[in-house]
């Protein structure tokens, strides 16, 4: 007998189940006896498998999203994540134990199709070179941006009337002009990034993914309650409440037709392992993210009817250009590269263990290591996006099977109900008084658990456009219609639609027959240039002379950078070649540094009025002196500019945004406030000798300190995100924080000259939690230092021998970035994407201090953990006796920090210089005994205060501080100053101050835990506000901290969800607030102080030194006043949508109302 084996069925993804074929079928035929037939039909069935496995594949291919989403809990991570893979709604479980692939390679051949662009079944026909559309209505192009300090890029958004597109650079500060342009970005599906790869152009996109994320949570949430209520609607009509399982399935029916929210972006290579690295901080539910890169090989399909588009939906074509610098020898390479550090480990050195069933996993021959890299990074930034993890699901285990650090639940014996274990913990001194004891423990993300991603290197490439509308139909003529004896009606409408039908006589009457001619859908290219190498590839690209892509396009948008718009050859390229076609030119040779955020500036010249010795206009140019006028059909881009696609080709400049107006703004603020000020001032010029008294007490009163974003969680107009700069006299500058945009924020409040100062005395940057908000502006802050010190040379990393106390020389100039591990793994990270600057930085991790145990904080030079792996256990301990770095190695006397309750790795930071100068920084936290200790006789606090005191069971819940609280903790430290930051962007009040006799308070230890507990029982403290849930969860701020767990067999894998037990209850407040009518109101708090403590509200953009803070109490009543004037007409914008919902909120939104100067700036 002969065996005849059929070729393999498995394609699709993964395990995709196909009609009785898995792997491959077999029979056995007789050479004596064989009948046809037998084979005919097994042929017979094979056909049909392998349709119904293109069919499957094709689906797929549309709807699916990569994603590992089980791992197992075992010695290596590629047993754990060789589960089990899902597409989109759909989950296929592994046969066996599910513990592994058991043999079968992570990625195969068929996962190719996830590097293709995502072709839905209903978009592939817009593909086709010759698809033809019905008239769409009117579609255009808006400048969002253009380069200016607040947006290094620049960004447009296509509009159509059920569509947006983002297209061109998403860099810090996007999201805010969004905002402030009123863009509605929930309508928003697909973005196109355009030039490199690289943290100018991406450093917004983190931030922007959250608010969709949070955006789209909400709306799905809403669409699931509608649902479910016409659910039980229709049941009640049915006649089938009382039937629970038809209710269910009625459910379920109108459950499943809801759309699901997916972000597709098209990008340069290395997106998706830029937003990979932030695995460890970010996650999000219910939001699939797709990436798809566009390599430098690739080249724009031409067939028969014309070129095929890369991608395609109803509305536009899609045909990508990916350039490569002159200068460059092709494309990079990746999967045999190294990353800046030579002993990390990639994921596939990780992964390639033994396998569940001990035998060593199969790598597929037919993918490329590239192609390998790229979809494991893909499977990684799935997996942070769209995850089915759950913070109430818990898994059974043995105490004693524990891994530490670990939240650990118990259920109460009496009451059933789940609750924290307080008992003894594994690893400890003491032995476990029931090591068998059943207990409850969360397994983290699993994005968590992937310690090293591929290596990679800096991109070259550099992503073009061209986007077109489809070709449409002509003109319907009923009249001939009605001669051709079409009957009125549905006919109709497919003879509109493109579809032939029958006549009355039984004659096929075709769509050419009674439509005008077609119309070319207009078109625009958008041309991403970062410098002059890429212009002459640009110009030699094939797409140029390819007449069925540049049928229908018009204009041409130019994003340009320094140099490149002003060179002969573009110029000439625009003029004659693309000399039919309108350029508009985004480029710094030719657009201003106007402001970007007309609100932001508004409020703070209306602040100025009040307050001209701390608030300034912001740094700005509205006039721009080219070098070279453009050519006759080019024009620069402005704000609000719009390129028109549809129903004509036209570039419209009525809706450019008008220069902010100084005048304007300062002439609608009222007399009284004016007046207010002026007495204000007179209150300043009398009181200066016990001003000036308290300020000879401070031991450096000419300490500056810059409130660069005073705000909580998102950007808003009228307030940035949490970052404070103070220059220390003598010692250099330091920030505390750094949210998105903090570069941006330092350009408009200090001129040019003045900035390259402020970067060259940079010596340290603190952050003090993973929270989004508090450290996405670090990369930009960095490579701009990097730049103006060092002209951006690297230096070589330190070697084994190296003597880490040497790097601290003056010659080493190097910048300290003090944090918790996972901040500078993140670092290390991104530095295999772009050369920020990470080889010059001090990369420290600040332990928490314990002053309950005396025990004092440690800084550590970092070791990304992939390099204590590769190490000996000779070099390894080497490196721990080398590695404790002193403070006054950076000139300072001590560096304290503690954990506070807020997120997983929440610190407060104290810091003393030799003069005995001491500032203390809460970041976002409760108040805490801790931090009141170790900051004892700090001259300033700056303390976070992001609710108003009756809003305190929302600071208790969301782990934050009142501004009572904040002023406690500062009180408690016999502080000499306090400035309070980090503002709800709904409510803030202003302190009114009363002074009592007595000297400072003290402060009650509500945090005992803090003190008294192992750092790993801090962990559990999360926050759910939507001020900071930019984490989204508390597991796995840092892989290090957090041990995957192993779970009882006689319970298997599957973990349970559980009513977890409830926070502590709100105390009532018992601070007096006056308020006005409104709930959103302008209103006061009033504190009692027991010292000669001075405070002061931060608002973005104050400069104050310390000698002068108790200046800005008599600034009060002015303030208050100017707030008074703005509540009925202040604006709050919601960020997800840019739709200006009017609250009567002004002075959380800055106090100030939207001016006539306001408007004329948009």
């Amino acid at each position: 007998m002969d065996t005849v084996e059929a070729p393999s069925m498995r394609a699709g993804l993964g395990h995709t189940s196909l009609p009785s074929y898995g792997a491959s079928a077999s029979f056995t035929a007789s050479r004596t006896r064989y009948d046809p037939s037998d084979l005919q039909d097994l042929l017979g069935e094979h056909q049909e498998a392998v349709a119904a496995a293109t069919k499957e594949k094709a689906r797929v291919k549309g709807e699916s999203v990569l994603r590992i989403t089980r791992y197992e809990s075992r010695e290596r991570p590629q047993d754990r994540w060789r589960g089990h893979r899902t597409r989109l709604g759909v989950r296929d479980e592994v046969s066996g134990d599910g513990g592994g692939f058991g043999g079968e390679p992570l990625f195969t051949i068929a996962d190719r199709d996830r590097l293709q662009p995502p072709q839905d079944e209903s978009f592939r026909q817009a593909l086709s070179p010759d698809f033809t559309a019905a008239r769409n209505m009117r579609s255009f192009v808006q400048v969002l941006t253009t380069p200016t300090a607040d947006t290094p890029g620049t960004t447009l958004m296509l509009h159509f009337d059920d569509k947006r597109y983002l297209i061109g650079s998403l860099g810090e500060g996007t999201q805010r002009a969004t905002v402030q342009m009123g863009a509605r970005l929930l309508k928003v599906n697909e973005c196109f990034l355009t030039g490199r790869t690289e943290w100018s152009n991406t450093g917004g996109l983190i931030g922007m993914i959250l608010t969709l994320a949070d955006a789209a949570a909400s709306s799905k949430s809403a669409s699931t309650e509608d649902a479910r209520k016409k659910a039980m609607a229709k049941a009640r009509k049915l006649g089938v409440l009382e039937d629970a399982e038809k209710v269910r399935e009625v459910e379920q029916e109108m459950l499943q037709g809801l759309p699901t929210n997916v972000l597709t972006l098209f990008s340069p290579p290395n997106l998706n392992h830029t937003l990979a690295t932030a695995r460890r901080f970010v996650f999000r539910k219910g939001m699939p993210v797709s990436v798809h890169e566009i390599p430098s090989e690739h080249e724009n399909e031409t067939g028969e009817n014309g070129a095929k588009a890369y991608w395609a939906d109803s509305n536009i074509k899609v045909w990508p250009m990916s350039i490569l610098p002159e200068s460059s020898p092709g494309s990079r390479p990746t999967s045999q590269s190294h990353s800046i550090s030579p002993r990390k480990r990639s994921i596939e050195e990780v992964y390639e263990g033994e396998t569940s069933n001990g035998s060593q996993p199969v790598i597929a021959d037919d993918l490329t290591p590239t192609e390998r890299d790229q979809l494991t990074v893909k499977a990684v930034v799935g997996e942070m996006f769209n995850s089915s993890w759950r913070l109430d699901t818990l898994f059974p285990t043995r105490l004693t099977d524990v891994k530490m650090p670990a939240t650990i639940f118990v259920r109460d014996q009496t009451t059933h109900k789940i609750e924290k274990y307080r008992g003894l913990t594994p690893g400890g001194r003491l032995p476990l008084p029931d090591p068998d004891l059943q207990v409850l423990v969360r397994k983290p993300w699993p994005g968590a658990l992937v310690e090293t991603l591929p290596p990679t290197l800096p991109a070259k490439e550099a992503v073009s456009y061209i986007i077109r509308n489809h070709k449409q139909r002509g003109k319907f003529f009923p009249e001939k219609a009605k001669a051709l004896k079409v009957p009125v009606g549905r006919a109709w409408s497919q003879l509109q639609s493109g579809e032939s039908v029958e006549n009355t006589d039984g004659e096929m009457v075709h769509p050419d027959q009674v439509l005008g001619p077609s119309k070319e859908g207009g078109g625009f290219a958008v041309v991403d240039l970062p410098d002059s190498d890429y212009i002459a590839n640009l110009i030699a690209r094939p797409e140029w002379q390819n007449e069925s892509i540049m049928a229908g396009v018009g204009a041409i948008v130019w994003i340009c950078g320094p140099g490149v718009a002003t060179d002969e050859r573009l110029r000439t390229f625009m003029s004659d070649a693309m000399g039919k076609l309108q350029h508009v030119v985004s480029s710094p040779d030719y657009c201003p540094n106007n402001v970007a955020l007309d609100s932001a500036a508004a409020a703070t010249v209306r602040l100025r009025q009040v307050d001209d010795r701390h608030y300034r206009v912001p740094t700005y140019d509205n006039t721009c002196v080219a070098q070279s006028p453009l050519p006759s059909n080019a024009q620069a881009a402005v704000r609000g500019q719009l390129v028109q696609l549809e129903p004509a080709m036209e570039v419209q400049n009525k809706q450019n945004v008008p220069l902010l107006d100084v005048e304007a703004v300062e002439g609608e603020t009222s007399t009284d406030v004016l007046d207010e000020a002026a007495r204000a001032r007179e209150s300043v010029s009398s009181d200066s000798a016990a001003i000036e008294s308290w300020a000879a007490t401070l031991p450096d009163r000419n300490v500056e300190i810059t409130t660069l974003g005073t705000g909580s969680a998102l950007p808003s107009k009228y307030r940035n995100v949490s970052a404070t700069l103070m220059r220390v006299p003598g010692w250099g500058n330091l920030l505390f924080d750094c949210g998105e945009n903090t570069l941006g924020q330092l350009r408009r409040v200090f001129p040019p000259d003045e900035m390259r100062q402020v970067l060259q005395d940079l010596r340290a940057v603190t952050i003090s939690h993973m929270h989004a908000d508090h450290h996405l502006g670090t990369v930009g802050v960095l490579k701009a230092w990097y730049t103006q010190v060092h002209s951006a040379t690297p230096s070589p990393p330190p070697s084994l021998d190296t003597d880490l106390h040497a790097l601290f020389t003056p010659d080493q100039n190097r910048l300290a970035i003090l944090a918790e591990p996972a901040m500078l793994h993140w670092l290390s990270e991104y530095a295999a994407v772009e050369d920020f600057g990470f080889s010059r930085i001090a990369p420290l991790s600040v332990g928490a201090a314990f002053p309950a145990k005396n025990q004092a904080s440690k800084m550590n030079w970092f070791i990304p953990p992939s390099d204590l792996a590769a190490m000996t256990a000779r070099n390894r301990s080497a490196r721990f006796a080398n590695n404790h770095i002193s403070p006054s190695l950076l000139g300072l006397s001590d560096v304290q920090a503690v954990l506070v309750q807020h997120c997983h790795g929440a610190r407060a930071i104290s810091i003393t210089w030799p003069n005995g100068f001491k500032a203390s920084y809460s970041g976002d936290c409760r108040p805490s005994a801790a931090f009141s200790k170790i900051g004892k006789g700090s001259t300033v606090v700056i303390h976070e205060a992001t609710f108003d005191d009756e809003l305190q069971g929302d600071a208790e819940a969301k782990n934050h501080s009142t501004t009572s609280e904040a002023l406690g903790v500062a009180q408690a430290m016999g502080a000499k100053c306090c400035v309070l930051t980090h503002f709800s962007q709904r409510y803030q009040k202003l302190p009114v101050l009363e002074y009592a006799n007595g000297s400072g308070g003290e402060l009650e230890e509500d945090l005992p835990m803090l003190e008294a507990a192992a750092p790993e029982e801090a962990e559990d403290h999360r926050d759910t506000d939507e001020d900071d849930e930019l984490i989204g969860a508390d597991a796995a701020a840092d892989a290090q901290t957090y041990a995957d767990q192993p779970t009882s067999a006689s319970n298997g894998d599957g973990g349970q969800t559980y009513a977890l037990p409830p926070k502590v209850a709100p105390k009532p407040s018992n601070v007096t607030t006056t308020s006005a009518a409104s709930p959103f109101a302008p209103s006061a708090v009033k504190f009692k102080l027991q010292s000669d403590m001075k405070v002061c509200v931060a608002f973005d953009y104050m400069r104050v030194k310390l000698g002068e803070i108790a200046e800005m109490q008599h600034y009060t009543p002015a303030l208050l006043k100017l707030f008074e004037e703005d509540k009925d007409q202040p604006e709050h914008v919601v960020a997800a949508n840019g739709a200006a919902k009017k609250k009567a909120n002004g002075a959380a939104n800055g106090g100030v109302k939207k001016s006539k100067g306001e408007r004329k700036s948009g």
